[in-house]
């Protein structure tokens, strides 16, 4: 029996198909394209690069034009790596744009260790000669860094939003997943560069256009700058239950200034017993101790991304005194504040072993650490019950 064959394709050797959504978008000719630079720093995230670039690729597809046009810029002009590994290749140096390009800083992990004073001075002459200027996900911190951000809404990660309003007060930060003010362009990360590249796409273009792009993208939930970055509390804690959600929403608002217990409940019409029951009931903890690991949370946040002194650190987290936060952090993370930046980083620095206090005597003072030295070193559970 014969086997039929594929029949060999009669294109010519080196030629490509065109993909079945070209040109299915008619649009008038356009004379020049927009241009985009997207300057990778080191460690950058490929997800949010990924989705800004690939929407100006399709647009063109379906178009069956040229209507973007984009360079891969770095520091050094060579390679660079993202924070997966992979290593891209790049067009360009720090060199002179177009005042009509609009620069995109990629960032990722270690953003400030990424962020030199040439990059940042490259920021501000192609800002100062008219270029638009945004970020993707830790991209804001540097173009925030740069100054450019100041009196401008912004957006970042929302694991980066307490280090960044902590660095940057000039800054009108909020938890949309894209904003767009001015000639200034911000995203959180991740999937929300798709979400601002369909809203540039649909300005320039029309939503037609943007809405045939997300669904070469199957991306069938286009979200707008109304739209917050995080699943809802609901969502998050795997409970729905609005008085829950509610005290939830309250302790993450108030985080330097903790509401007590009683208070919360009050507010949602509950007893504190109730609300005990409650929190036990569908989280297994107390108010207090789930209210103590959200402070916990942004305490490590702060450590890790920041260079506050740990003392300011447990006073933007609601803790009168250094060694309650210590003790606290102790008991949480298995390991102090100061070792959790890596500061005392000497030998014994591994979790539960015993405490260096020279790493305290030298931002508390040796009088302070001898008054508190046995609180720093014993952590105390009732300071979660």
């Amino acid at each position: 029996m014969r086997i039929p064959t594929t029949p060999r394709s009669s294109a010519p050797r080196g030629h490509t198909r065109p993909a079945p959504s070209q040109g299915t978008v008619r649009l008038p000719v356009l004379e020049r394209p927009r241009r985009y630079i997207f300057l990778l720093l080191e460690r950058f995230t490929m997800m949010a690069f990924a989705g800004a670039i690939e929407p100006l690729r399709l647009a063109n597809q379906v178009s069956g034009q040229k209507l973007y046009d984009w360079k891969l810029a770095s520091e050094s002009g060579t390679e660079v790596a993202c924070s997966n590994g992979v290593r891209m290749r790049v067009d360009m140096g720090l060199d002179e744009i177009s005042r009509d390009d609009t620069v995109m800083v990629c960032g990722g992990t270690d953003v400030s260790e990424a962020t030199d004073k040439t990059v940042l001075s490259w920021l501000r002459r192609e800002a100062r000669r008219g270029a638009a200027v945004g970020g993707l996900c830790t991209g804001a911190w540097s173009v925030a860094k740069a100054g450019l951000l100041d009196g401008k809404r912004a957006t970042i990660h929302w694991e980066n939003q307490d280090s960044f309003l902590e660095d940057f007060e000039e800054v009108r930060l909020v938890k949309s997943v894209f904003v767009i003010d001015g000639n200034r362009l911000t995203s959180a990360g991740g999937t929300a560069s798709i979400d601002l590249m369909l809203k540039l796409i649909a300005r320039d273009h029309g939503e037609g256009l943007a809405n045939t792009v997300a669904d070469q993208l199957i991306y069938n939930s286009i979200r707008t700058d109304q739209d917050s970055q995080r699943l809802s509390i609901p969502t998050r804690i795997g409970v729905r239950h609005p008085k829950l959600a509610q005290v939830i929403a309250r302790m993450e608002a108030n985080i330097e200034e903790p509401v007590s217990p009683a208070t919360l409940a009050a507010e949602v019409g509950m007893s504190t017993r109730q609300l005990e029951r409650l929190f036990r009931r569908y989280l297994n903890r107390s108010p207090k101790r789930y209210y103590m690991e959200i402070r916990l949370q942004k305490a490590r946040n702060l450590l890790m991304q920041t260079e506050m002194s740990v003392i300011n650190v447990a006073l933007a987290c609601g803790f009168a005194s250094p060694s309650h936060f210590s003790k606290c952090y102790r008991a949480h993370y298995l390991t102090t504040p100061y070792r959790e930046r890596g500061t005392s980083g000497a030998p014994g620095a591994e979790s539960g072993a015993p405490l260096d206090m020279a790493g305290f005597e030298g931002e508390l003072g040796a009088e302070f650490v001898a008054e508190f030295a046995d609180d720093l070193l014993e952590p105390d559970e009732d300071d979660f019950e």
